[in-house]
């Protein structure tokens, strides 16, 4: 089994890649695939940098950089996986990758770094639930979780 992990840099993006590896280690088989899609360039940016090139040199070491910490417990783990950065809308980009992949279920948490919409799911959350042509798993933050988070 192949289980796609979109990691935005959220504790609740966390917690479903500990969810997964919890499935793992009960004796689930499965590999990883482990993604962060980074937004398109603003008009901002694009007006201001001038150069496509050094957007998406930015953008692919944010995404790298957000996938640091999901990374570490994937390779604390042992388990097998891949990483990559992907540019678009996250929602979109998240199905595509569903099937470029070929992963047979994806997990992912409620509600990550994006705009929430008006259910208990974050924006890209409640996409892809809609859109994937696999099973989602939706792990929201343990309550004792979201109580060790620092506040704003």
């Amino acid at each position: 089994m192949k289980i796609l992990l979109p990691v935005d840099g959220s504790p609740p993006a966390l917690e479903a890649v500990r969810h997964a590896l919890q499935l793992a280690a009960q004796g689930l088989r499965a590999s990883f695939v482990l993604v962060n899609v980074q937004e398109p360039p603003s008009l901002y940016e694009v007006v201001v940098v001038h150069d496509a090139e050094v957007i998406q040199n930015l953008r692919t070491g944010a995404g790298t950089d957000l996938l640091r910490d999901a990374e570490a417990l994937l390779q604390s783990a042992a388990v097998d996986y891949e990483c990559e950065v992907a540019s678009g809308d996250p929602a979109q980009q998240l199905v595509e990758l569903i099937e470029n992949y070929q992963c047979d279920a994806v997990v992912m948490g409620a509600r990550g770094a994006g705009k929430p919409d008006a259910t208990d799911l974050g924006s890209v959350a409640s996409s892809v639930l809609r859109h994937s042509p696999v099973p989602v798993t939706i792990v929201h933050l343990r309550p004792q979780a979201e109580a060790e988070l620092p506040e704003p």
